[in-house]
């Protein structure tokens, strides 16, 4: 048992790492896309998700739906290990009484999560939405006839022009000190709570449905499916707050794009200059990914994948 006990906090790392790295692989297109979507609000360059990856493919090629995603697979192992396994330690401890269904603290346990995983997400996605909304840049200057700048640039004169993860990462420490890196922390908070706070008990309450009493876990198919409607939901619900993160962290700004100074003054304009419509832009894309992904995610965990990792690396040791 002491054993066991040692290797499960372990096997909660791997599991989440695997579980992050099949996901993103899987749905980083659509996540592109959304990126690109959401923060279009001067000149509308893609009508929709297929407008959006048609005119990617066109422009830069298969593998220009997974720019940024180097970033993202290499930082997503950590994120959704912490998410995942900082969640089931806030569980246990908050329901170590043996109580199943008390809500409010599978809300803090959630809540718990969501703080833990902004460590890593801030930098992720900061740096992820550089490199996926540049696309959107280039198409836009393309159709644009005039000689004056169209985006107030991040980086210095000798920054390539495609710069990568690594060279905006080191420009950004350089110019503005950590502060820079982590540059939308508040708005990762205030989005990532929140959809911990949702998607936790939902998918727990919902997964625990389908547990079977034998073996104490619910089929693969169930926790995918499970995971899928949880993170459906809990996207949907959270959007508004995603496209203010997004905005926030978008350091490049296109013709007609406007700068903002807080999550305040970013709700505040789009709110009068767009319309409350505006704050729900890609919401359909959010959920394409964040449905599979957490179902994905979800299935893989449940597998048990790092317990068998570990119990093999035992055994053979």
């Amino acid at each position: 048992m002491g054993k066991a006990n040692e290797v499960s906090v372990p096997a909660k790392l791997i599991n989440g790492g695997v579980a992050g790295l099949v996901g993103v692989t899987c749905m980083f297109p659509i996540d592109l896309a959304k990126t690109r979507l959401q923060n279009q609000h001067g000149k509308v360059v893609y009508r929709g998700l297929i407008d959006c990856l048609v005119k990617t493919v066109r422009t830069d090629g298969f593998f220009g739906m997974y720019r940024g995603a180097a970033v993202n697979l290499t930082l997503v192992t950590p994120e959704k290990a912490i998410k995942l396994a900082a969640n089931d330690f806030f569980r246990e401890q908050l329901l170590e009484d043996g109580s199943k269904q008390k809500l409010v603290r599978e809300m803090l346990a959630g809540c718990g999560a969501g703080v833990c995983q902004a460590v890593i997400t801030s930098p992720m996605e900061m740096l992820k939405i550089q490199l996926q909304d540049a696309g959107r840049l280039v198409v836009q200057q393309h159709r644009t006839c005039t000689s004056a700048p169209l985006f107030r640039p991040y980086t210095t004169d000798s920054t390539p022009k495609h710069p990568s993860a690594t060279i905006i990462a080191w420009e950004l420490l350089r110019t503005r000190g950590l502060s820079g890196l982590y540059r939308g922390l508040g708005a990762t908070l205030l989005r990532d709570i929140p959809f911990s706070i949702i998607y936790f008990p939902f998918f727990a309450n919902l997964n625990h449905l389908g547990t079977n009493e034998a073996t104490g876990k619910a089929p693969f198919a169930h926790s995918f499916a499970s995971g899928c409607l949880a993170g459906s939901l809990a996207a949907t619900a959270v959007t508004p707050l995603d496209v203010l993160k997004t905005r926030i962290q978008t350091l490049k700004k296109g013709v007609g794009d406007e700068a903002y100074n807080g999550i305040i003054d970013c709700a505040r304009k789009i709110w009068t200059q767009e319309g409350p419509a505006a704050f729900m832009k890609g919401a359909g894309c959010r959920a394409l990914v964040i449905a599979p992904l957490f179902g994905i995610a979800q299935g893989v965990y449940y597998l048990g994948i790092g317990e068998t990792i570990l119990t093999f690396f035992f055994r053979s040791s």
